[in-house]
């Protein structure tokens, strides 16, 4: 017999920490599971953020934000990225990450992610209980030896929220072939 629960508990969504600066240039870091590529072309991604999240302010000020992909590494740090800090406490530095300069935005990369996608605010939509933010890709990388022609999951063992403190570690790679 099927069993009523919450639609998001069983979609396993890919966990990123964004990054971003307030007015005054301090960054700013926080975990968030409702993410999705959007568009090849224009290359574009959304993350979904409550309206009074310190992230949204940031992206409404300064247009720019980074999506560190993380991998079974940083799983421990989530929540300490994931307190409610005071408006523009450094929660990088609390949680005893490394700030790296970006590439082509002022907000800094997490030296520890295995993969940054660098963007630039194209739209923000209000859904919901949640903004949803539209991110144009300016710049995607990955660090040397998890990428071949596609995203070495043994190695960066990529995390995905579930709910609450449950996440899904990913470390194989199943191949289906297309239909003809």
């Amino acid at each position: 017999m099927a069993r009523e629960i919450e639609f998001y508990k069983v979609l396993f969504r890919p966990t990123v920490v964004v990054t971003t600066i307030s007015r005054n240039g301090i960054a700013n870091a926080a975990p968030f599971s409702f993410c999705t590529p959007l568009s090849f072309s224009p290359p574009l991604v959304g993350i979904a953020s409550s309206p009074e999240h310190d992230t949204w302010k940031n992206i409404k000020e300064n247009g720019e934000f980074v999506l560190n992909v993380v991998g079974e590494n940083l799983g421990n740090f989530l929540w300490i990225l994931e307190k409610d800090f005071p408006y523009e406490v450094n929660e990088i530095e609390k949680a005893g990450l490394t700030e790296e300069k970006s590439k082509r935005v002022k907000p800094p990369r997490i030296k520890e992610a295995f993969a940054w996608i660098e963007c630039s605010l194209h739209n923000y939509i209000e859904t919901g209980d949640h903004i949803f933010i539209i991110g144009k890709v300016i710049l995607a990388e990955v660090k040397e030896g998890y990428y071949t022609k596609i995203l070495n999951v043994e190695k960066a063992k990529p995390v995905c929220h579930l709910t609450g403190e449950h996440f899904a570690v990913i470390e194989t790679v199943s191949r289906f072939k297309r239909a003809d």
